[in-house]
């Protein structure tokens, strides 16, 4: 079973992308973020005519997840952490949507970027990462299979960016980004692609500008992170990175888990 994460960075443009990577990688489950469309627009039969079946967490413009399987429909658990955006009388950001596939819980994030720092995005970012725990020790206490996985938005040390100068300022690297983070990690979970690349060096995200894709100036915001009876069947993690280098392709590369069924 291999369940994968990939922030399309609009799913409308991507949409070729996407069928391009989902046919040629065929993952038992793919999330996504940023998928920027309202509910309306998701494009659910073009994907099902290629096997997937989907759930979804709209918003125009904007954030927005989805979850897809492969042959079967995703059985919706939740979706929000209600909790309202940084804006006064925003309400809440499509950001969060969890479900069960194959007897595997899926919790699917685009958590927030937090930036300029310091400031009101900040401190939502901030808390937004409390509710997530939250919500993650309820899932735990079920003793179920789980994967918590999406663009969280955190590099969690310097051997997770190419230049840890370059980034310093950014919210992404912060102590109380990085502490919340490891304290998700404490509760017991597993950074799948962490595990299993002690070093460092791999990167999910190269930005558009200053030709960081050409440069390889990247860092690794994708994560996977594993429930004690889901990494006990861990076969292999990784990125596919050559996604990232193809005509018109996001800003992010998907990021993967192979476990034992």
């Amino acid at each position: 079973m291999r369940i994968a994460s990939f922030n399309i960075n609009g799913i409308k443009a991507r949409l070729p992308r996407l069928k391009e990577w989902l046919e040629e990688t065929r993952p038992t489950v793919a999330c996504l973020q940023e998928i920027k469309t309202m509910d309306e627009g998701f494009p659910a039969e073009e994907l099902e005519e290629i096997g997937y079946h989907s759930i979804w967490h709209g918003q125009k413009s904007f954030n927005g997840v989805a979850i897809l399987a492969d042959g079967v429909k995703p059985v919706e658990i939740q979706r929000g952490l209600g909790i309202d955006g940084p804006k006064e009388g925003e309400g809440e950001q499509s950001r969060y949507l969890e479900a069960d596939v194959n007897g595997v819980r899926i919790c699917n994030l685009y958590l927030p970027n937090g930036n300029p720092h310091p400031g009101p995005k900040f401190d939502y970012k901030l808390a937004w990462m409390a509710k997530l725990r939250d919500r993650m020790r309820t899932v735990w206490e079920e003793e179920v299979p789980a994967v918590v996985l999406g663009d969280f938005n955190v590099i969690p040390e310097d051997k997770d960016v190419w230049s840890p100068k370059a980034m310093a300022s950014d919210a992404l690297m912060q102590p109380e980004s990085r502490d919340a983070y490891k304290r998700m990690l404490g509760d017991g979970w597993t950074d799948a692609i962490d595990t299993l690349n002690p070093r460092g060096g791999v990167w999910t995200y190269w930005d558009y500008q200053a030709g960081a894709w050409q440069r390889d100036h990247g860092f690794r915001i994708d994560h996977l992170l594993l429930s004690p009876e889901l990494a006990d069947r861990m076969e292999a993690a990784g990125v596919d990175k050559e996604y990232r280098g193809r005509e018109k392709a996001s800003d992010h590369s998907p990021v993967w888990v192979q476990v034992r069924d």
